[in-house]
């Protein structure tokens, strides 16, 4: 039997966040349909991590891959997860799989999303982009925000900027402006983010005098691929460890 996937959602009193994260974990079932995949939210919404579990467990299942449906490794990642798996039925051996990002799958994504919003590939060496994240007070979440904009200016694009909703700065009117000022024909913020909600609609007040404000990555295929990626790299270990 392969480990069940189990996708670790953060959760919001905004609807739209869950119906993304159902949006997501539907795309991951079609690209393996023999795959088991259940949704569980750390907060704000039903089912919780610690039901599905459980339910797993009563079902008889024996091996799980937790996946946290995050793009950095922050304090959700690092504390709230491991605790919540820790108080899993003892019966279960569950593996955390990485965060999501970074990943040049997620590059694609965001190059999708602005694509969808009106930009063309012609358009990457005069415009710049606003690498617009929900923010953190983790030192290794901002660092790595900043190495995915270093990287992705080198695909191209006239000028990349990193900006942050909450707890960092540059907040994303700054950043817009700065790009602005260096010249760049146009300005496009891309929201790293995975689900509509508080921050992301802050990311969208920030962004108005923008020329494209794109979607955020939501349920693009790259990002489903990206979710099984981290999949297949923790069951590996698991299954070798069960003898399977």
């Amino acid at each position: 039997m392969k480990p069940v996937l189990v996708v670790v959602a953060h959760g919001s009193r905004d609807p739209r966040h869950a119906a993304t994260v159902h949006a997501l974990v539907q795309q991951v079932r079609a690209l393996r349909p023999g795959l088991r995949v259940e949704t569980g939210f750390l907060d704000f919404n039903v089912p919780s991590v610690p039901s599905v579990l459980e339910s797993l467990a009563a079902e008889g299942v024996r091996d799980v891959v937790a996946l946290p449906l995050l793009l950095t490794r922050a304090f959700h990642a690092k504390a709230d997860i491991p605790a919540v798996l820790a108080d899993a039925p003892a019966r279960l051996r569950i593996r955390q799989a990485d965060v999501l990002g970074p990943s040049p799958l997620l590059l694609a994504a965001l190059e999708r999303r602005l694509y969808e919003a009106g930009l063309s590939p012609a358009d990457k060496s005069s415009t710049g982009v606003v690498l617009a994240s929900a923010g953190s007070t983790d030192p290794e979440a901002i660092a790595v925000i900043a190495d995915i904009a270093r990287e992705w200016r080198h695909t191209g694009w006239c000028a990349v900027r990193p900006a942050f909703a909450s707890a960092s700065l540059p907040r994303t009117e700054d950043a817009v402006r700065e790009l602005r000022a260096l010249g760049c024909a146009r300005v496009a913020v891309a929201p790293y983010v995975l689900a509509p909600g508080f921050l992301p609609d802050r990311i969208a007040r920030g962004a108005a005098d923008a020329d494209v404000l794109a979607d955020v990555l939501g349920p693009a295929p790259e990002v489903a691929r990206v979710l099984l990626d981290r999949y297949d790299a923790a069951r590996t270990p698991l299954l070798t460890a069960i003898g399977a």
